[in-house]
């Protein structure tokens, strides 16, 4: 009997010698990182994944689970069967809506020719009818004593209806064959077997390989007492699956048995490398399969494990990053990022479960329900360091007062006397921090330690930085591993590449997210739990906001309500960067308390760059207040072509307390002249048409000229950034944004905060 398949393009019966899958060509990833590892090979021979090459194109199909088709069923002797397919008076034909489940052909009306569903077990034959004579579109189902016809409409919903039943006829056969194995060589080849199918099978569906995937899953499960050699042949076995598949939670808790069992196994480095590639490039919540992420955890742990150790993570990692300057998957970092915090915190789960009396991952696992009867063991042992008693402190300071050339010398003890608490003492003394200092297995330790160093490895690239310093800023890390010394070390690494970056969206992260909320910036400040440099790294972090755009009011004023101690410390050790933030404090008026600007005073006159920089502060309010002094002009204009040092000397050559309309339209000024522009107490109209004024010019002047009314930026090089500090001038009544990067977001922004302003031009700007 001759059967052909129709439009599919393929052969009835098994399809095995199609091949419908073009499959990568093997490479070993990090096989030349583990040279020197005796143990590494498998006996069964080299652990190379199979190469499933197309043979060419064909038909795809989708996998059915249920539709209509028509249904005959003949009863007859098989001798005659020939006789009755050709014969053209066939019995009649049923309408049903059939439903291909897991182990049987049902109807969603159980009446007539299916009456009864008929299982996958009884089907002998499954062929396709295309002859002379023979009903068209049809699929003979041959069963002990009769036939079943399924008509089709086309040729396409024949094929599509045979390559599914043929499909679920034999998953259900490798099921029931795989569910009691006698002979484990048998399964081997069945598994082969399965595999192949699944590869070569016709289907689009993700069921095709999850069912197999699933079924192997359930055979390892089911028989744990299997040999080393076993397992590495069945992982093997199913590697060509795993290329473009996930591997279903009981498998992936196989795969984590065998990386802790065998770390320095082939099978780890040959085949779990494309695993947990995929995985990290491809997997969108963790959280919906959170045994994928243990299996990532475990599987770099295995590497950890092997001779190169972290040489070999470290190429892993740059793997997945690529070798370009941009990584192409968006996913990696997020989901490395996830699965470094989940090793963390699994260091100290048990202590923080039972801190918290709430149940273990493990327990939850294990259907834990009652919490008041659990009894967790405590791995981890809690040593709290009492904090030292500090002595008695007493000290002379000296004090400049402002109208008087005598210096008048106070005592001030600890208790501070009647007046406030004396900021001296506490900077002078350092702060006794109540740690907690844990102490973990040595497992746990070496866990840490490798994958604080991968967090290290993710910050050295620039493109995945600005997430990186995202993810991290709310502090994801228990508290107990901040107390950690050796965490902390790795860790102050990572926050000093942030803290170096140049881009404004990198060290903002440093901050806290919200108010009351600590970020790196308190950690690693004098007194926080992770300093341990003395207030050096803090010093860096000062460094860098106050060099970008946190020059301003606010962030004097938050470091002088949280932080001015640790300051007045760090200027009292010469550090040249506190020094100037308790001048700009001093210049801007940030410290109302007379007590403590003096105190403030006395610490910069104590080292020579603080007593250097104190000393230009002075002569810089001398000569503004000669500036600010009232009489010159109310309106003035530059020449073309006028510099920011010629503004300066201009306006260092008088009084200018009256100026209230200032042009420097078509000079060549930038956002430096900023600093001088903020001295004019009672300017109300600015020009900047047609200079080179920028952002960081904007946000100073927005800072101190609140009562500026009408401000010209038309043809200057403002965007956004810049244009949305204006916000906070609420007396801009007239605003020429002409010509400049302005957006329509940003334009509907202002005009909704600045209730005063009438007069706008954004000619020739997004806006318009």
């Amino acid at each position: 009997m001759d059967l052909s398949n129709g439009s599919s393009g393929g052969g009835g019966g098994e399809l095995h010698n199609n091949q419908f899958y073009q499959c990568e060509e093997n490479k070993p990833l990090l096989g030349d990182t583990t040279e020197g590892n005796n143990n590494c090979k498998v006996a069964a021979g080299p652990c190379k994944r199979s190469l499933h090459h197309c043979g060419g194109g064909g038909m795809r199909y989708k996998l059915l689970h249920e539709g209509d088709i028509q249904v005959c069923v003949l009863k007859h002797p098989r001798t005659f069967l020939s006789k009755i397919l050709t014969s053209k008076f066939l019995r009649r034909w049923e309408p049903h809506h059939l439903t291909l489940t897991d182990s049987s052909l049902s109807s969603a009306t159980p009446t007539g020719y299916m009456e009864t569903s008929l299982s996958y077990s009884s089907i002998e034959d499954l062929q396709l009818l295309a002859w002379d004579n023979a009903p068209k579109y049809c699929v003979q189902l041959s069963f002990p004593g009769g036939t079943v016809l399924l008509q089709a409409a086309n040729s396409y919903l024949r094929d599509q209806w045979f390559h599914s039943l043929q499909w679920k006829k034999k998953i259900y056969k490798y099921r029931k064959v795989l569910t009691n194995p006698s002979r484990w060589d048998v399964v081997l080849k069945e598994i082969r077997a399965l595999v192949d199918m699944a590869l070569t099978s016709p289907l689009q569906d993700e069921s095709i390989h999850q069912a197999p995937l699933h079924i192997i899953s359930t055979l390892l499960a089911e028989n744990s007492n299997l040999s080393t050699q076993d397992h590495e042949n069945i992982i093997v076995a199913i590697a060509p699956l795993l290329e473009n598949n996930h591997p279903p939670p009981d498998l992936c808790e196989f795969f984590c048995k065998h990386c802790r069992e065998r770390p320095r196994s082939m099978v780890v480095i040959e085949v779990f490398t494309p695993v947990v590639q995929r995985i990290l490039k491809h997997n969108m919540d963790f959280g919906k399969c959170p045994r994928l992420r243990l299996f990532t955890q475990e599987y770099i742990l295995a590497l950890n494990e092997l001779n190169a150790g972290m040489e070999v993570v470290k190429k892993f990692v740059h793997s997945m990053h690529g070798p370009t300057g941009q990584c192409p998957h968006p996913r990696v970092l997020p989901n490395l990022v996830a699965v470094c915090l989940a090793a963390i915190y699994s260091c100290y789960e048990e202590f923080i479960n039972s801190r918290d009396n709430s149940p273990s991952l493990k327990e939850i696992r294990n259907g834990c329900q009652q919490q008041n009867e659990r009894k967790p063991p405590m791995p981890l042992r809690l040593l709290r360091a009492e904090p030292p008693t500090p002595p008695p402190l007493e000290i002379l300071v000296e004090l400049e007062r402002n109208n008087n050339n005598t210096n008048a010398k106070r005592k001030v003890g600890p208790s501070g006397g009647d007046s406030e608490p004396n900021l001296i003492d506490c900077l002078l003394v350092s702060p006794a921090v109540n740690t907690l200092s844990i102490q973990l297995p040595a497992q746990a330790d070496r866990v840490l330690g490798c994958f604080a160093l991968i967090l290290k490895m993710l910050s050295d690239y620039d493109d995945w930085r600005p997430a990186l310093a995202s993810l991290l800023q709310p502090i994801p890390f228990p508290k107990e591993a901040l107390a950690h010394a050796k965490f902390t070390k790795e860790l102050k690494y990572v926050i000093q590449r942030f803290a170096e970056d140049p881009r404004q969206e990198v060290h903002s992260c440093l901050l806290s997210v919200r108010s009351g909320k600590d970020g790196w910036f308190q950690l690693y400040s004098p007194g926080g739990v992770a300093c341990d440099d003395d207030g050096e790294l803090f010093a860096s972090m000062v460094h860098i906001l106050m060099g970008s755009c946190y020059k301003t009011k606010k962030f004097l004023l938050s470091l002088a309500e949280n932080k001015l101690g640790p300051c007045m410390l760090l200027a009292l050790r010469g550090n040249q960067t506190m020094v100037e933030i308790l001048c700009l404090m001093l210049e801007y008026n940030i410290i109302e308390n007379k007590d403590t600007q003096l105190q403030i005073i006395s610490t910069l006159e104590s080292t020579q760059v603080g007593l250097r920089m104190y000393e230009q502060l002075c002569d810089r309010q001398r000569e503004l207040k000669e500036l600010q002094r009232k009489g010159g002009p109310t309106r003035l204009t530059l020449p073309s072509k006028s510099t920011d040092a010629d503004l300066a000397r201009l306006l260092s050559s008088g009084s200018f307390g009256n100026l209230e309309n200032l042009s420097l339209a078509f000079t060549n000024v930038t956002s430096a002249c900023a600093e001088q522009l903020i001295k004019l107490p009672s300017l109300k109209q600015l020009n900047l048409w047609s200079t080179q004024f920028g952002d960081a010019g904007l946000r100073l002047l927005s800072e101190h000229l609140a009562c500026l009314q009408v401000l010209n930026l038309c043809e200057t090089p403002v965007t956004d950034a810049g244009l949305l500090s204006l916000s906070s001038m609420k007396s801009l009544c007239s605003l020429n944004m002409n010509s400049t990067k302005l957006t329509a977001d940003t334009y509907e922004d202002l005009k909704a905060k600045l209730p005063n302003l009438k007069d706008v031009d954004v000619r020739y700007t997004e806006a318009w």
